[in-house]
């Protein structure tokens, strides 16, 4: 069993961030489903955008390391989209297993960190066309895990889906590339890499 914290999108805890937190728990894992917008969710990216941006990323990122501070040392970090990027923060924090990131990959230097945890294994998951994908981004985040003597695998999906494994977005879901990010991120909740 693993401690997991996990951090929603941009669009808030839509029911694919809910089933996420179900299908870790039903692996017998303790799942901390973090909601930093108190239950407000968005079907629009611009509105989503917005009022994340009202709230303000440094308060995000400092909500994100607050709602783990009950974890004990050796918890996986993982969110989807913006999730991602405050999985990568929280990573910088504490001292974490592991990081996945679900569309979702932001360069350190955007979070006010010169560098990734020595040793910390992560995954990037990302759909090919998706219009928030960052080619650049990934690179760089790849290139500090790597850097930091951890290993980074990044898998790549068809489609152009940014939440694509969120089934109550029928437009960008992708029940494949859904089951398949599964059987390449329970295996590193069960046994993160080296």
């Amino acid at each position: 069993m693993t401690n997991i914290a996990l951090f929603h999108s941009v669009l808030g805890a839509r029911p694919g961030f809910h089933d996420a937190a179900e299908r870790l728990r039903a692996e017998g894992h303790e799942v901390t489903a973090v909601d930093q917008y108190d239950g407000r969710t968005f079907d629009s990216y611009d509105e989503a955008s917005a009022f994340a941006e009202d709230i303000g990323y440094p308060a995000l990122m400092a909500i994100a390391a607050q709602a783990v501070g009950h974890l004990p040392d050796g918890f996986i970090t993982a969110g989807f989209s913006n999730g991602g990027g405050m999985a990568e923060y929280v990573a910088t924090q504490r001292n974490v297993a592991g990081v996945l990131m679900f569309s979702g990959a932001l360069d350190l230097s955007m979070l006010g960190v010169a560098a990734w945890p020595a040793g910390v294994p992560a995954q990037i998951h990302y759909a090919l066309d998706d219009p928030f994908r960052s080619q650049a981004e990934i690179d760089a985040v790849t290139q500090l895990v790597r850097a930091a003597g951890a290993s980074v695998d990044v898998f790549d999906y068809p489609g152009a889906g940014h939440l694509f494994t969120d089934s109550s977005l029928p437009a960008e879901f992708d029940a494949e590339s859904t089951e398949l990010l599964w059987s390449r991120v329970l295996p590193f909740c069960a046994s993160p890499p080296a």
